[in-house]
């Protein structure tokens, strides 16, 4: 059989779960109870198939090295990594079309895509990988092939998949895409056992969808053909990624792989398979991970709670006092602050957006975030100025970077800083400092085994995380030169 080539496509800003999912850290970076982020559970069941090597990931580049932390945890096999990073969100047509060019190109056109959200759950691995098995044989065929799970309810949240003439005892061919129905029409499919429920999971060769693309959705290809030509190859010390071009990528079709292809070919097939599936696509779907107290609650962090019942309570910075309640949801991160009633869990997206719509930053931003090199958290901004806990992992280095428009006074905490400023190259002891003039380039890094610790108060006419030209970085986050 040739090469298979699990592809995450790692994208969304998983609205109805804010606050905790963000456009720059979003759903798939959620921790689950057991401590594993939903991307490294897609990653783990990607490199536990059978002949895996490589993988590929689609994903927004502003969460690229967050991706690269989650899977060095997990993978000591050394599986080969490639990413396809967007500048921004330009929905699943997009993603998969550059991720079969990719492919195609370095593996050859018989080799097998499978793709994988990153946002999804599921507890059956075995089942998976039996099906990932039927689905590979239907894809030497030539077939587009998608995971149809197997309904338990009459779901009005998700997509269906009505099966067509049998292919073989376990698949089927696709009659059709249904879109969210309604719940008597949902109850129907339920009983007349003819309809799945569409997982967004597929399996194909990458020459198949090529030519499905190539037929039916050609201005899509062509756009994606055009944007790989015109974007950068950036290689750091553990992976390759392929950063498409803005310009380019903003002429792609904005639209899903379902409608530009699937449901226009005639080479669509589905396995019905039961895996232990979940979306995870609301906060109602995340407290059913949990198991409930005596009170029907499920409780992160501390609480005193008098007369509360069927809560989903997740604090884990700050103790929660509760008198009263019953069948709300309470989500509590460093800057925000969300309380719903359970039975509308779905609605929390209306909040996101709202807040996308006044540009505030609680839509995009939480207060840390996570770099290459460590992290950061804003303590406090204002017109002019912002203050910053920085934190530097043992051995790692910021780039050498210029900022026009700010300057920079940095305070060690704890650990010993390697500075380079200007024609300076010094080190920095716990409770020293150093100014950094604005044009002046600059470096920070941590020779050390223990994490570096820093206070830096940015002032200036602007202190936008922009303001940043980078001339070296050991990262790949500079262009390779021609």
């Amino acid at each position: 059989m040739s090469t298979l080539v699990p592809c995450i496509i790692a994208g969304g800003a998983g609205t109805r779960l804010w606050p905790v999912s963000r456009e720059t850290l979003p759903k798939p970076f959620m921790c689950l109870p057991d401590g594993q982020s939903l991307l490294q559970k897609t990653f783990a069941r990607a490199i536990g198939l059978r002949d895996v090597s490589q993988l590929l990931t689609v994903t927004n580049r502003d969460v690229f090295f967050r991706a690269l932390d989650d899977y060095r945890a997990l993978n000591s096999a050394g599986i080969e990594l490639d990413f396809i990073l967007e500048p921004f969100g330009r929905n699943t047509g997009a993603a998969i079309a550059a991720a079969a060019l990719q492919v195609a190109q370095h593996y050859g056109g018989d080799a097998q895509l499978l793709v994988l959200p990153a946002d999804h759950l599921i507890t059956d691995l075995d089942a998976f990988s039996h099906a990932v098995e039927r689905a590979r044989q239907l894809a030497d065929q030539g077939w587009l092939v998608t995971f149809g799970i197997l309904p338990t309810r009459a779901e009005t949240g998700f997509g269906y998949i009505e099966k067509g003439p049998a292919l073989n005892a376990d698949s089927f061919k696709v009659a059709q895409f249904v879109e969210k129905p309604d719940a008597l029409t949902a109850q129907g499919y339920l009983d007349g056992g003819l309809h799945l429920w569409n997982s967004g999971m597929f399996c194909m060769r990458a020459d198949s969808v090529l030519n499905e693309f190539e037929t039916h959705a050609p201005q899509v290809l062509s756009a994606v053909i055009d944007c790989l030509g015109h974007s950068q190859v950036f290689a750091g010390k553990q992976q390759r990624h392929l950063e498409l071009d803005s310009q380019y990528f903003a002429q792609v079709p904005d639209i899903s792989i379902d409608y530009a292809v699937m449901e226009r070919s005639q080479k669509v097939a589905v396995v019905p398979c039961q895996l232990g599936w979940s979306d995870i696509g609301s906060w109602q779907a995340v407290r059913e991970l949990s198991p409930a107290d005596a009170n029907g609650n499920q409780c992160n962090g501390e609480n005193v709670l008098h007369d509360v019942h069927n809560c989903y309570i997740d604090s884990p910075k700050r103790l929660v006092g509760g008198i009263g309640l019953n069948d709300l949801i309470i989500v509590d991160t460093p800057d925000a602050l969300l309380v719903a009633d359970a039975r509308r869990s779905q609605d929390v997206r209306h909040i996101a957006q709202a807040l996308k719509l006044q540009g505030h930053d609680a839509y995009r931003l939480h207060r840390t975030v996570t770099r290459p090199w460590g992290t950061y958290t804003v303590l406090e901004e204002g017109p002019g100025f912002k203050i910053k806990r920085i934190v530097v992992k043992p051995r790692a280095a910021l780039s050498l970077q210029v900022h026009q428009r700010r300057s920079e006074h940095w305070i060690v905490v704890s650990g010993v800083a390697q500075v380079t400023n200007g024609d300076l190259d010094f080190q920095l002891d716990t409770n020293a400092s150093t100014f950094i003039k604005s044009g002046s380039p600059h470096r920070l890094s941590n020779a050390g085994d223990a994490d570096l610790i820093m206070i830096e108060v940015q002032s200036g006419e602007y202190v936008g995380e922009d303001d940043i030209v980078r001339l070296t970085d050991i990262y790949g986050r500079v262009p390779i030169a021609d």
